[in-house]
């Protein structure tokens, strides 16, 4: 089993409300969603319409040579989502993933390109090993981070 965890709306909060000249000094684009932009808070497709931001992110923050910091969508007002063990949100399973395990050292010690729709048995195998710690879902096509995946903590 697993758990799929969003990025923390706290994180971006302080975001919403502020203008666009704001936003552009902060380094944050603001862009009006097709349909097509994957929040990575709400872990959906923004609604046609809606204001997205799109900003630069640590989502490897780890001491290793694989930190790293890329590109995100995040919904205005977005809120956090908070998938059932074992479920994988469609925003994920309709897109091409680059999917990375990695040890408590942070370093990759295994790696993937696989459609959405296989992901949960490639995450599965994944954590067969031990050494894995953790999961990164990325879309492979721009190499954006999507979501972290670890395995369930055990119910007392």
């Amino acid at each position: 089993m697993f758990q799929i965890h969003p990025l923390q709306a706290e994180h971006f909060s302080g975001l919403n409300g502020l203008s666009d000249a704001e936003l552009s000094e902060r380094g944050v684009q603001v862009h009006i969603s097709d349909g097509g932009f994957p929040c990575r808070v709400s872990l959906e497709d923004v609604t046609a319409g809606e204001r997205v931001f799109l900003l630069n992110f640590a989502h490897q923050p780890g001491n290793s040579p694989y930190r790293s910091r890329h590109a995100i969508f995040v919904k205005e007002g977005a809120e956090e989502a908070h998938p059932d063990q074992g479920d994988i949100p469609a925003s994920i399973t309709s897109r091409l993933l680059s999917v990375r395990a990695f040890n408590e050292a942070h370093e990759i010690v295994d790696a993937e390109i696989i459609e959405g729709t296989e992901v949960q048995d490639l995450i599965a195998k994944f954590f067969e090993n031990t050494a894995v710690d953790y999961i990164h879902l990325h879309y492979a096509r721009r190499g954006c981070f999507a979501a972290r995946v670890v395995r369930p903590e055990p119910k007392a």
